[in-house]
């Protein structure tokens, strides 16, 4: 890699993207990507979790319905682990209403709930998350 392309990636946030659904998860990541975010993926919140471990991400977006481990559970451990990440849960919803799942997630940690459907609402509010 050019020290040139280097020096740009060092200056692009790392993302931890973690979501089950890989149609859901490569597609958030190269709009994050072409929104100059640098993004690390994770199927689940295991995997999310080692990952986080091994990368020190400056912001995690996590779903919250996944198998394994669940997004709850994995907002509770990063909190445990370094308090000041900023952590956006995301849902699409389930058997109950997705703003439930997102209440309860922003309660237990995330700094932010967003439905998986408010793009933009996610492009906006993830630079002012690491700007705080």
């Amino acid at each position: 890699m050019p020290d040139e392309a280097k020096d740009l990636a060092l200056d692009r946030p790392t993302v931890l993207l973690i979501d089950d659904d890989a149609a859901v998860r490569e597609s958030l990541a190269l709009l994050l990507e072409s929104h100059g975010f640098q993004v690390v993926t994770a199927t689940d919140g295991h995997q999310g979790l080692a990952t986080f471990q091994e990368r020190a991400p400056a912001a995690v977006i996590t779903d919250i319905l996944m198998p394994e481990q669940d997004g709850i559970g994995t907002i509770r451990e990063m909190r445990r682990l370094r308090p000041d990440v900023k952590i956006v849960a995301i849902s699409g919803g389930g058997r109950i209403d997705k703003s439930d799942y997102l209440s309860v997630a922003e309660k237990l940690g995330a700094d932010i709930g967003i439905e998986k459907s408010d793009i933009n609402k996610l492009l906006e509010v993830l630079p002012t998350l690491l700007r705080r």
